[in-house]
């Protein structure tokens, strides 16, 4: 389908105005946001660019993780028909890279707003491959987040954990209260998040490099490896009989409703929160999970843009990347989706206070150098990779191996895949 042409304003044609009008291409988007809070949050974008006279083709493709969206990206490349952007996460990204001379160059936009100043090193690893920015950030979630409710901890004397044994401990109290202590639902990208953060606090980020990101064979078979598998065994102590199959956020509203005290998961489970009006700090902590203080693994929502043949096309497409990366877009879309801007200097005012810390967190980790793709959210390395580490997560969670047995096993299924 080739993008139509229209007329940039129709208050032009009422007034019958005999000058010419400037013409602008509508930009195609293929995304998988087609939920309540995703939708209004891509609307942000819709309306800024509808304020510039460019028309929305909306492409949604349903499903969370975006596989049905990558088969309908290929199918329309192949074609030759690619849409004008396309949301995509992490390595999907890199994989594109490779796939030929496909991509739009975005220098322009970049040049012009300066991004390499105000995106962090990690996030243009994906947005900026081979020194050419090819696609536009528009968020970052982050894995290593904790979620409690603020009830059950105060009826239990429990202050929040400031280390891994006091976080044991306080999960322990629960547990002994006859609460579920730690809400999780048994799907295997569920207990990768929580392992990103087990490697974070058994070996550091210089350690989660190593194993997770550089896929270093001693790192992957090493005593701290082990550690965070002995983690792992701790915290399957502290979940329900059921767990097994249940969704995420499921396992949030069993925080929300004072079912379970505790759940490790990424920012977006805040959205869950807010939607039952609950207030952070109020009704609900959220703090890093005690070990991994300092560093932030993240994955990043973004707009990869595809070559187009018309000049109006690609002047639109330009036009979307700038909207898109944009201080004022940023802030009132991740105010809706949960995230926080990619962009790390962007204003706090208007966000939550979990996102406030956030924002602080990721500034921070991005000069510190401890701003790390998540393994558990496809962004430490390529898909057949994660998914080796995926099985041996999880059948060392469902008690198949032993720690020493799953840290040796983890090295090899990923020599594997490899």
């Amino acid at each position: 389908m080739r993008l139509k042409l229209k007329l940039a304003t129709t208050a032009a044609m009422a007034l019958g105005l005999t000058a010419s009008v400037a013409m602008a291409e509508d930009v195609e988007v293929l995304h998988w946001w087609t939920a309540g809070g995703e939708a209004a949050a891509l609307n942000v974008l819709k309306e800024d660019l509808a304020g510039k006279d460019i028309g929305w083709n909306d492409m949604p493709v349903a499903g969370g993780g975006g596989e049905a969206a990558m088969t309908a990206l290929r199918a329309r490349v192949t074609s030759g028909n690619p849409p004008t952007a396309v949301q995509m996460l992490g390595f999907d990204i890199l994989d594109w890279v490779e796939q030929g001379d496909v991509l739009a160059d975005l220098n322009e936009a970049a040049t012009a707003e300066n991004w390499d100043a105000v995106i962090p090193a990690a996030i243009q690893k994906f947005s900026k491959p081979n020194g050419n920015w090819i696609a536009a950030p528009v968020n970052v979630h982050s894995t290593n987040w904790v979620w409690a409710n603020k009830a059950v901890l105060d009826e239990l004397g429990i202050a929040q954990p400031t280390n891994w044994d006091e976080f044991i401990a306080a999960l322990q109290t629960v547990k002994d209260a006859g609460k579920v202590a730690l809400a999780h639902g048994g799907q295997p990208w569920q207990e990768a998040t929580i392992f990103d953060s087990a490697v974070l606090a058994s070996g550091g980020p210089e350690f989660y490099q190593k194993s997770m990101i550089d896929l270093d064979p001693e790192a992957l078979n090493s005593p701290e490896m082990v550690a965070a598998f002995d983690k792992m065994g701790q915290l399957r102590g502290f979940v329900d009989d059921n767990f097994s199959g249940r969704d995420w956020n499921l396992a949030s509203a069993m925080v929300i409703n004072g079912e379970a005290a505790f759940q490790i998961m990424g920012d977006w489970a805040k959205g869950e929160f807010l939607r039952a009006e609950k207030v952070p700090g109020t009704d609900f902590l959220c703090f890093r999970v005690p070990g991994t203080e300092g560093v932030v693994t993240f994955n990043s929502d973004q707009f990869v843009m595809f070559k187009q043949d018309s000049p109006e096309a690609q002047a639109a497409q330009i036009e979307m990347a700038k909207a898109a990366e944009s201080p004022a877009f940023q802030a009132a879309f991740n105010q809706v989706k949960g995230s926080v801007p990619a962009r790390t200097d962007v204003s706090d005012e208007g966000f939550d206070d979990c996102a406030k810390q956030g924002m602080k967190d990721l500034a921070a980790a991005a000069e510190g150098g401890t701003l790390l793709g998540s393994m558990g959210h496809g962004h430490a390395n390529p898909a057949a990779v994660k998914n080796a580490m995926y099985d041996v997560i999880t059948a060392h969670f469902n008690g198949e191996y032993d720690s020493a047995t799953a840290a040796e096993e983890l090295a090899n299924a990923v020599e594997g895949a490899m």
